[in-house]
């Protein structure tokens, strides 16, 4: 397949901000792939050339791209960012630099989805001494032989920020759709279709087995790829493996105790709500690996981790969901989360990390054991596996501190507990439900303290006056929509940050961390990359026309970093929607 087929494709999700249009357009490009291209195809259409869960990353600098054009197009780098400036997005500047380029190459081949995707997979091969120079080459050879159109979307590619608006249930239904249309040799009208998939039809049935293969691969790549090719049917074969994160359970809010019981039944399981951060851990006899629940691998920066799972966990195979907690070494008592986020970037120093910043692993559920998927399993029964295979020790792992009952005083009495161990709250869940990767879903709910708190990605910013010259201030912070894959701001905060960074997170750490994100600047102003959620409290939501997402915040500061959240786990549009109307 020609890359300029897959460019055209690109355009025209990006035209429209309308799901059901988005569908029926991807829908329909990709019932006329061949099979061999699904899987890359499914890829490149989330900006992705490797799925999220490996570890393997394009790692390129806007920089560098920047030297690229300016290899490609024979215009300077000042000029070419004088231009992105203007534009606030690289890959339209590169569209337009290469409409009126200065160099011109009198035999460049027409670029194929395999050229580019292979290209761009090296990148992240390439290392030591002269390797940025070999990138940019790299780089540049792709984009000489790009038409402009092309070049707007390989640059957005490199960056891994395509801007297409394809949200994973509208490329969930696509799929569904292009295999459906195929089977029955027939194009549906996507008025149709919508009401296909809103009732039980032969469409709703394959999106489902589409949606359950994608629970447990987290790859639509490969879901997409095999379902072409081999069928539906197949899709049943594909099963969690051990050592491929999935996406964690979520949970939904409840204001108290009664709601919490309305929404998860009665009796119900009450835990303790830790501070820590989220770790899914892979056991196969001896091999272990540790992944966040932003799917990153953190194996080699907890080697206590690894220890405690290979002593205290005994079972040959398992998956099992915990909170790594971290306490004092000298008084035992937990700490907050923020201070001990810093092990899951530590590259260096990795053994007296662990010993300065110990961690308690607090165990609440499984997913696979002994070869055997366990996400259908009831939880209770799962809870009893656990309480089968883990050796319990005080400060090094345990199970999540659990009560059954169906009385509100003694789940109040609990929650009290918790609250006064240190503790954020607690989790309510089913007892007889089973575990749903990714979802946030009403048979487990959390309770914390009555102030509202949302995970919020920062997209914009002003640099500082006075004392904070050169540092960012006044931060613009954005929601997460589903449906259309875009982060709808919500509005701004510049309390709760600190002046010094002993004190807490300061203007010159969140400084740091946005830089390299920043897009485009005007004035004071900048645009930032939707790289970074931050914990926002606030007190009330209020509709406002002034912000994207039709609400605004009142009275916004800052909680902390959420180093564990990836941006589109970052509060969503729906949710706030939902918390408006509740208020």
């Amino acid at each position: 397949m020609q890359y300029s087929e897959l460019a055209g494709l690109y355009e025209k999700l990006e035209a429209t901000s309308k799901r059901l249009e988005k569908t029926k357009i991807l829908a329909d490009f990709l019932k006329e792939c061949s099979a061999k291209d699904v899987d890359k195809i499914i890829l490149m259409v989330q900006g992705l050339v490797f799925p999220k869960f490996e570890e393997n990353k394009i790692g390129i600098a806007s920089k560098l791209v920047v030297k690229a054009l300016n290899t490609a197009t024979g215009i300077s780098s000042p000029d070419i960012e004088k231009s992105w400036k203007k534009t606030g997005d690289l890959g339209l500047t590169a569209e337009e630099l290469m409409k009126r380029k200065r160099q011109h190459t009198l035999f460049s081949e027409s670029l194929s989805v395999d050229k580019v995707y292979k290209n761009i997979r090296k990148l992240a091969e390439i290392e030591g001494t002269g390797s940025t120079d070999v990138k940019m080459k790299t780089i540049s050879e792709l984009l000489t032989s790009a038409k402009p159109l092309e070049t707007r979307y390989i640059v957005r590619l490199l960056l891994e920020d395509l801007r297409v608006g394809l949200g994973e249930g509208t490329l969930r239904d696509a799929i569904a759709l292009a295999y459906f249309e195929r089977k029955e040799k027939k194009d549906i009208d996507i008025q149709n279709a919508q009401g296909l998939f809103g009732k039980a039809s032969e469409l709703s049935e394959i999106r489902d087995k589409i949606q359950q293969a994608y629970d447990v691969t987290n790859d639509y790549a490969a879901v997409a790829g095999i379902l072409m090719d081999k069928g539906i049917d197949y899709l049943k074969k594909l099963q969690l493996d051990v050592f491929k994160p999935v996406k964690v359970m979520l949970a939904q809010k409840v204001k108290d105790i009664d709601e919490g019981f309305e929404k998860v039944g009665k009796p119900a399981a009450l835990e303790y709500k830790y501070d820590g951060f989220r770790m899914l851990i892979g056991k196969e006899k001896d091999k272990i690996t540790i992944h966040t629940r932003r799917l990153e691998n953190v194996t080699k920066q907890f080697p206590d981790v690894v220890s405690l799972i290979k002593e205290n966990v005994k079972t040959e195979s398992c998956i099992i969901d915990c909170e790594a907690v971290g306490f004092d070494a000298k008084t035992k008592k937990y700490v907050p989360f923020q201070n001990i986020s810093q092990r899951i970037k530590r590259k260096y120093d990795i053994d007296k990390m662990s010993k300065e910043l110990p961690v308690e692993l607090n165990v609440f559920d499984i997913i696979y054991y002994e070869g055997k998927s366990m996400i259908d399993e009831k939880f209770e029964n799962r809870r009893k596996i656990l309480e089968k295979i883990i050796k319990q020790k005080e400060l090094k792992i345990r199970l999540a501190e659990q009560l059954i009952t169906d009385n509100k005083d003694k789940a109040q009495r609990f929650y009290e507990k918790s609250l006064n161990a240190g503790n954020e709250g607690i989790m309510l869940k089913t007892l007889n439900a089973p575990y749903k990767p990714g979802s946030r879903v009403g048979f487990m709910v959390k309770l914390k303290p009555v102030m509202e708190t949302l995970d919020l990605v920062i997209v914009a910013a002003e640099w500082g006056e006075g004392k904070r010259a050169g540092w960012l201030t006044s931060f613009t912070v954005a929601c997460y929509d589903e449906d259309t894959d875009e982060f709808l701001e919500i509005g701004k905060f510049g309390t709760g940050i600190k002046e010094k960074e002993e004190e807490g997170t300061s203007f010159e750490e969140l400084t740091k961390l946005l830089k390299p994100f920043i897009i485009s600047e005007k004035g004071r102003e900048v645009i930032i990359k939707p790289k970074i959620v931050v914990e926002i409290k606030f007190e009330e939501i209020q509709k406002s026309p002034s912000y994207s997402s039709g609400y605004a915040l009142r009275f916004p500061r800052l909680v902390r970093i959420r180093e564990d959240r990836r941006p589109d786990e970052s509060s969503a549009l729906s949710q706030i929607q939902g918390m408006y109307k509740e208020q």
